[in-house]
């Protein structure tokens, strides 16, 4: 283990008033210039269209007079279930305008999930985006409290619009201006990884001192300036707002006077980010990931693919230079621009060809794929936070990169390595409780605030965090050996025939693997190689598959002793789902439903369930 630290720290360049909330965002904006513009968006599948910061003010307005209307006092709650489009922020900057309190609620949840969420934090109007979701919540109008179920998609910010009519500005203005910083602004559910979700209460002080320090020192921030070269900078938004990240990216958007291009489907997000034109997005992994995989599959086969995988190098060799005390030499730096010119280009391009930076977050990302995105141009900055400290809490920063590392600790943030190796996080976004738990808020916020992570890392000597995994996810073998699971899994996660990977063991006599193919990648990788189409099940037994698969395991051993690694592996029957519980929302495996949806594949690892 190289020089650690136990503790480092980034200090904060915005200090909260109690007066301040979310709602003084859109009046600072509306002074520098109304006709700014705060995003856009596309409608009926036309192209992108500007959406103005007055626009906006007027629309969070006329609908925070509908809520005020309909009787909505400070701290009732709200749920809006929706993907990711511009009504989302309305309903959202409308109910915070009101003292409200949003909850976000994921477009794919469970009839079951939404039910807990809305017993727990005693919702009594939802928001749904569509039919299908007005299906999934509708049962509640008779086994909850809830009472008004409104769908965005049959004019419900019209009806909204048209109830208000009869409040005027002052009063939305003045319930804006009695929002307190320390007012719960939104109870965010987590992934529910052990147990009932927990909700998350973050204030307008959590929020706030988030979004502004984002923006902040440049020296310190991110750098999300108002303007680059003229123009203001342009972030495509298409994680989640339900996800903590995509709801910073909400926020940062608006504080920071970038564009925010509304993608609701991920499936178009080629097609979004070629005519938005990003200039920086926050990403997970597995998009960093897909693009890279995707094109490698392009490649075809032959000389074609050897020139892709030479190219790759080329980059990949460029961006490790970065950090060596010489620099690229000018055998690289060619090298680069002849792999960008004749064959990486191309990816810029379908990124939108003016993409600076980008961040990712929510796990851990390969190495290879960081240098490759870096050698391409594009600053990859990783970060790490959860619900808990209102998204990040460490994050790499232009000029500050140290590849391979969560980065130095957010602005505001402190961070800390408990004597077990848990970090612990402190500073003015960690949240202040779980609703109606405090139980569970005592195991998470000590008597000093510190917000116990229940993840495993160290600071290195510079002061960037490193994870090393989860502390209850440990697995013990019946030989007594700690294997800290996530090491080989973030390993395994960034190959094109792999969807997800959970490594299993406890109690057991070696390590195991359940691995779980991913559909879209298997067709071309097969195609690539000369091989068959195959179908899912004939896939799990190909030979070919297994061999690419055990090679893989091969390189992802290496990282671990041998007492750590996977010696045997099974291709699970169909993919880990979301809609039977074995994945959360945020991505995230939920090991004891997998553990319990796939007895067969335990039985085919260890013979015993």
């Amino acid at each position: 283990m190289p020089e650690t630290l136990r503790e480092t720290s980034t200090p904060a360049t915005f200090d909260i008033k109690p007066e301040m909330s979310v709602n003084m965002l859109i009046p600072e904006r509306l002074a520098e210039n109304p006709e700014s513009i705060f995003a856009e968006r596309r409608i009926d599948g036309g192209p992108f269209t500007p959406i103005t910061i007055r626009q906006l003010d007027e629309d969070v307005r006329a609908t925070a007079k509908g809520f005020a209307a309909r009787g909505l006092e400070p701290g009732d709650t709200v749920g809006i279930m929706c993907r990711t489009r511009y009504e989302w922020t309305v309903l959202d900057l409308a109910v915070l305008s009101l003292g409200g309190v949003v909850v976000p609620i994921y477009q794919t949840s469970s009839r079951d999930q939404v039910e807990w969420m809305t017993t727990d934090s005693n919702i009594h109007t939802i928001f749904v985006e569509d039919a299908e979701q007005y299906g999934v919540v509708a049962p509640l109008l008779e086994t909850t409290q809830l009472e008004h179920l409104l769908v965005i998609d049959d004019g419900a910010l019209d009806d909204l619009r048209n109830e208000g009519q009869g409040v005027d500005d002052e009063t939305i203005s003045t319930r804006a201006s009695a929002v307190r910083s320390t007012d719960v602004a939104t109870i965010c559910y987590t992934s529910g990884t052990t147990g009932r979700p927990k909700g998350v209460e973050l204030t307008h002080a959590n929020l706030l001192a988030h979004v502004k320090n984002g923006t902040g020192d440049p020296g310190l921030g991110f750098v999300v300036t108002p303007v680059e070269d003229g123009a203001q900078k342009r972030v495509l938004l298409f994680l989640p707002l339900a996800h903590s990240y995509g709801r910073f990216v909400e926020f940062l958007g608006l504080a920071s006077s970038s564009i925010i291009g509304y993608a609701p489907d991920t499936k178009k997000l080629i097609d979004d980010m070629q005519e938005f034109r990003p200039t920086w997005f926050i990403a997970v992994p597995r998009v960093f990931e897909t693009v890279y995989n995707s094109a490698d599959a392009k490649a075809g086969t032959g000389v074609t693919k050897r020139l892709f995988r030479w190219a790759v190098n080329a980059v990949q060799a460029y961006s490790l230079a970065l950090d060596t005390a010489e620099g690229p030499s000018t055998l690289q730096t060619w090298r680069r621009t002849v792999a960008l010119k004749l064959v990486l280009g191309r990816i810029l391009d379908l990124m939108g060809g003016q993409l600076g930076f980008a961040i990712s977050g929510g796990a851990a990302l390969s190495n290879r794929h960081a240098h490759f995105f870096r050698g391409l141009g594009i600053e990859l900055m990783e970060g790490y936070g959860a619900t808990e400290t209102t998204a990040p809490a460490s994050v790499n920063r232009p000029g500050h990169i140290k590849l391979g590392s969560a980065g130095a600790p957010y602005p505001g943030i402190e961070l800390r390595i408990a004597d077990d190796g848990e970090i612990l996080i402190g500073g003015a976004s960690v949240f202040r409780g779980y609703h109606n738990n405090p139980e569970a808020t005592a195991e998470a916020l000590d008597a000093e605030g510190w917000f116990h992570s229940g993840d495993l890392g160290y600071i290195d000597a510079d002061g960037y965090l490193h994870i090393s995994g989860r502390r209850k996810e440990i697995i013990v073998t019946a030989g007594g050996k700690n294997v800290q699971p996530a090491v080989l899994e973030n390993a395994l996660r960034s190959h094109p025939l792999i969807s997800e990977v959970m490594v299993v063991g406890e109690g057991k006599p070696f390590i195991g693997a359940m691995i779980a193919l991913d559909e879209g990648m298997l067709p071309g990788w097969l195609a690539n190689r000369g091989l068959p189409s195959l179908s899912l099940e004939q896939a799990r037994v190909s030979p070919e598959v297994r061999d690419a698969l055990q090679t893989a395991i091969d390189q992802a051993n290496r990282k671990v002793s041998r007492a750590e690694s996977i010696r045997k592996f099974t291709i699970v029957r169909r993919a880990f789902s979301e809609a039977e519980g074995e994945i959360s929302a945020s991505t995230k495996v939920i090991r004891r439903v997998v553990l319990e949806h796939f007895q067969d594949a335990m039985v085919e690892l260890y013979g015993e369930g």
